[in-house]
């Protein structure tokens, strides 16, 4: 990987891509630091740290930590990833939308995009009002003698117009740079939180330190002047924090052989062998020839796990938003009990979700019949099927097969880092393998892309 950055920095016309992606993403982060007014960021950083199990932990990740410090880019990309979820589900259920995408050509991509950018800066404000109403319920909006309405409206069209923003430096990034923009940004933005992510760690070990060495107890926080309940309260804060330093090792060892078996099957596939017939057009014969048709085994990528934990959180986001926790009584305190990522019934209801979106994502990615129609019509078989429906029939059985596969591995990776988490007591990790996945398969997306494109200038033509 670094061989090829290298080597793609000597070729000018990718350096040029290069240094205009460095640009963008620095853009990225220097919004990622402008705080939106009238916002106590501080109060609300601190509030946001207790909701790692639902999907404003999510947003807070995907975004880089902007979502904890309400910056102008806090809900970062995540409208846009929202709009292109919905278009493509739609695109499948109205007739007019699928004739657009499949007989369209360049003309209905194109308006398709259109309708994908209105969605978003519609989602954009809806989340932004959202957002704005959480951080209003708790106390942390201050707009001193101005009205609360003029407030609201700089608050949540600050947050709209940065996530609009982002939304066109990613498609920049995808036309003018390298790699997909908006994967890009996802990418960068998880990456800057490795930093907090070790300072995190370093807190854990001198908390569990503390915690052990009996230097922080209840009766010497009671002797602080808090109450008992008080210093109960903070003891088990402390204790959900702590992090054994022997775990640290294991802790290493399990994200790199994370980072390998996500490579392995980033990379892996199945090929089904093609067999062209001969035959004559004119003088010359065509075919013969043998090939393959290659099925990746998770060709659904991370769609489903974010798709599937944001319907998994709705409830606890909701709940969020309503000031409920699994200490309240009547409904909402069941809710969130029942909804807590530390309880078997989220986990399962997880699992589930990941496995049927991962099918449905496959079936929207990969079309058995219109792949033995294609293969039918340019002579080709699949050694030991008829063409037309057996060949069909053939396809969508290994496509199952395939898609079971990835659905589970799918699943492993993002339940693991609860489960740990959870056994540990050390919920940070409850959404490492998400983050994992995206931060590999976008670095191998985009070291692939650079390899294609030096092969291209570097390739000698047939007369020289």
């Amino acid at each position: 990987m670094i061989e090829t950055i290298r080597n793609a920095w000597k070729v000018p016309e990718l350096k040029k891509k290069m240094l205009f992606t460095i640009m963008a993403l620095l853009i990225f982060r220097l919004g990622s630091a402008i705080p939106v007014p009238y916002i106590d960021s501080a109060s609300l950083e601190t509030y946001l740290s207790t909701q790692s199990g639902t999907i404003l932990g999510l947003m807070n990740a995907m975004s880089g930590s902007a979502f904890s410090m309400a910056t102008v880019f806090a809900l970062s990309i995540q409208p846009y990833i929202n709009s292109s979820i919905i278009i493509q589900l739609l695109t499948v259920a109205i007739p007019a939308l699928e004739r657009l995408a499949k007989e369209g050509g360049e003309e209905g991509r194109k308006k398709l995009a259109s309708i994908t950018r209105y969605t978003t800066v519609a989602i954009a404000l809806l989340q932004g009002f959202g957002y704005y109403t959480l951080i209003k319920s708790y106390g942390l909006v201050n707009g001193g003698t101005l009205p609360a309405f003029w407030v609201g409206v700089v608050i949540v069209l600050s947050f709209t117009a940065g996530s609009a923003f982002l939304m066109w430096l990613g498609e920049q990034i995808t036309e003018f740079g390298i790699g997909n923009g908006i994967s890009i940004i996802l990418f960068a933005g998880i990456v800057s939180r490795f930093p907090r992510m070790v300072s995190d760690t370093i807190t854990g070990v001198t908390v569990w330190n503390n915690l052990n060495s009996g230097a922080v107890t209840e009766d010497v926080l009671v002797d602080a002047g808090l109450t008992a309940e008080q210093a109960a309260e903070q003891i088990k804060a402390m204790q959900a924090q702590a992090l054994a330093p022997w775990l640290i090792p294991l802790i290493i060892i399990g994200m790199l052989a994370l980072v390998i078996f996500i490579v392995f099957i980033s990379n892996a596939e199945r090929r089904l062998p093609v067999q062209y017939a001969k035959r004559v057009v004119g003088r010359k014969m065509y075919g013969g020839q043998s090939t393959h048709i290659p099925m990746k085994v998770n060709m659904s990528g991370v769609m489903p796990i974010i798709f599937a934990q944001s319907i998994a959180s709705l409830p606890a986001t909701i709940g969020a938003f309503a000031g409920w926790t699994v200490e309240s009584e009547g409904f909402g305190g069941s809710l969130m009990r029942l909804f807590d990522t530390s309880k078997l019934f989220y986990s399962v209801l997880y699992f589930l979700l990941i496995v049927g979106f991962s099918y449905f994502y496959a079936t929207m990615q990969f079309n058995p019949i219109e792949v033995a129609n294609n293969l039918k019509k340019n002579g080709g078989f699949i050694p030991g099927f008829r063409p037309g429906k057996p060949t069909a029939d053939f396809i969508t059985k290994v496509l199952s097969k395939i898609t079971m596969f990835g659905a589970l591995y799918l699943s492993v990776v993002a339940i693991a880092p609860i489960v740990t988490g959870n056994i540990v007591s050390y919920h940070s990790l409850a959404i490492g393998g998400t983050s994992v996945i995206i931060v590999v398969g976008v670095a191998l997306e985009t070291v692939k892309q650079m390899e294609a494109q030096m092969l291209m200038r570097h390739y000698k033509g047939f007369l020289e």
